[in-house]
């Protein structure tokens, strides 16, 4: 049977044994990593990655929508339209808007023997949007664009202008209601009429936020329309897009590119 050890004695089990791991040599990690790599975080903590680069402005965001006629006309995704123009209209209903299934989401009415060549954009009911008029005695070409049918300077949303008299390309300066002093404009226009396309951009900056582009087909040959793609940019007011576009045009039809 099992005997108690004398007093003077501890059981081997109750002995402190000796470290069962040594400490490595005093020199062993002593070496610093180059600098800029990762560095070994004080004991207890998560080691520390430096967070990812910010993303690349590309437009608007969910947060930040660019709302010029009203923010129902904005969405969370690409918007894209077909523009159908009826080259020889003289009459009401000359432009055509449709989406990509093929619903008729505004029409632009006027009348190219008006005086200021005015002309109306509504929606698929008819409610008038915006209306845009031609600024008579003007050097550069200004457009108006007011909200609904008004023609009323309070109502008036944004202006767009040639940004010189003589062009080889298309160049738009648009400048909102409040940019009294238009010493820079809020939004640019560069497109080339010959090739029917435009690229619309914020500021002078490079954030494009729409863009146009003329499509050949058979029917619209036949049928003797224009017809133009227009993508929109998420979050973007595409009705404001859908009235640069049509001023564009309006602007485009001085084919000496001289006021």
């Amino acid at each position: 049977m099992y005997q108690q050890p004398p007093n003077a004695m501890v059981p081997y089990y109750q002995q402190p044994q000796e470290d069962m791991y040594q400490q490595p040599p005093p020199d062993m990690y002593q070496q610093q990593p180059p600098p800029g790599m990762y560095q070994q975080p004080p004991t207890g903590m998560m080691p520390y990655y430096p967070p990812p680069p910010p993303p690349s402005n590309t437009g608007a965001s969910p947060t930040n929508p660019i709302v010029v006629i009203a923010p129902h006309f904005c969405a969370p995704y690409p918007v894209d339209f077909t523009i159908a123009k009826k080259t020889l209209a003289i009459t009401e209903g000359n432009f055509g808007v449709f989406d990509i299934n093929g619903n008729n989401v505004f029409k632009v009415k006027g009348t190219l023997l008006s005086i200021r060549d005015r002309r109306v954009l509504v929606d698929g009911a008819g409610v008038p949007i915006v209306s845009l008029q031609q600024k008579i005695l003007t050097c550069h070409r200004r457009w108006q664009v007011y909200r609904g049918d008004s023609a009323d300077s309070k109502d008036l949303l944004f202006s767009v202008k040639k940004s010189s008299l003589l062009q080889l390309k298309t160049s738009l300066h648009v400048f909102l209601a409040s940019n009294t002093s238009e010493e820079v404009c809020d939004f640019k226009i560069k497109g080339s009429y010959y090739e029917r396309s435009c690229v619309i951009y914020v500021g002078n900056s490079n954030n494009i936020i729409g863009q146009m582009h003329k499509k050949e087909t058979v029917q619209s040959i036949v049928l003797g329309k224009d017809t133009y793609s227009i993508t929109i940019y998420p979050n973007v007011d595409y009705a404001f897009i859908v009235a640069l576009c049509v001023v564009l045009n309006e602007i485009n039809m001085d084919r000496t590119g001289e006021d």
